[in-house]
């Protein structure tokens, strides 16, 4: 455990838990959830500058805060969260693990956010939470949703899952197709650890699953244009 670990327990929880009790009762007036998803965005900027991780995002002009999309990206380390709410001009909703929802406070507040609760695996609970998940989008609220499904050990692209597909496919929404560089340094797999670095976010052009015929051809896509994009700017 290192300084920036001691920092994140000792500061950003609490701020993060008091700001979410704030919620709660701001929720008796916004029933949207788009006031937390400010308050997210702002957390997420304000932890980046803490720890001294430097972010830059390219293809800004592909996408319209206006617009509702199913954003998909890369999964490599715990700081892709907040690194997206603070860098994406999105009204985003993620999914979260079930587990998570049963956590006093926290997972209260994701709940009344508008956070998606999955079970993991292919049972009938999986179904209903992307069925779920395809509300979020028809309401007009953007979703975010890792394909991979976990976190990369090496930053590497790992095999896609055909659920965030189906979930864009009944949405009616467009697939945004986001690549994180470097967050596998920042916060690595299996560890507390906590670095400063640079983070690379890559936004391709929006995707309408209509031009598919299949959910299974929309994630090859996506699952090729994050990779090319991985590739293409990891080293540069």
């Amino acid at each position: 455990m290192n300084l920036r670990t001691l920092i994140f327990f000792l500061i950003l929880v609490p701020i993060m838990f008091i700001g979410m009790t704030i919620y709660l009762f701001v929720n008796l007036i916004d029933r949207t959830g788009d006031s937390f998803y400010r308050l997210a965005a702002w957390w997420g900027r304000f932890s980046a500058k803490l720890f001294g991780i430097s972010v830059e995002v390219i293809g800004r002009e592909n996408y319209s805060s206006d617009q509702n999309y199913l954003l998909v990206s890369n999964h490599a380390g715990m700081a892709d969260i907040p690194l997206i709410l603070g860098n994406i001009a999105i009204n985003l909703r993620f999914l979260a693990k079930e587990e998570l929802g049963k956590i006093p406070i926290f997972g209260w507040t994701l709940k009344l956010a508008g956070y998606v609760m999955i079970k993991r695996g292919q049972n009938r609970d999986a179904l209903k939470s992307l069925l779920a998940a395809s509300n979020v989008l028809k309401k007009g609220r953007s979703v975010h949703i890792f394909p991979e499904g976990t976190r990369s050990f090496d930053g590497k692209l790992l095999p896609f899952k055909r659920g965030a597909f189906l979930v864009a496919e009944k949405g009616g929404a467009p697939v945004l197709p986001v690549t994180i560089i470097g967050s596998h340094l920042i916060t690595p797999k299996k560890s507390l650890k906590i670095n400063k670095g640079k983070i690379r976010i890559i936004i391709a052009p929006p995707i309408p699953p209509s031009q598919f015929n299949s959910v299974e051809e929309l994630k090859k896509t996506c699952a090729g244009i994050i990779g090319s994009n991985l590739e293409k700017y990891r080293y540069n």
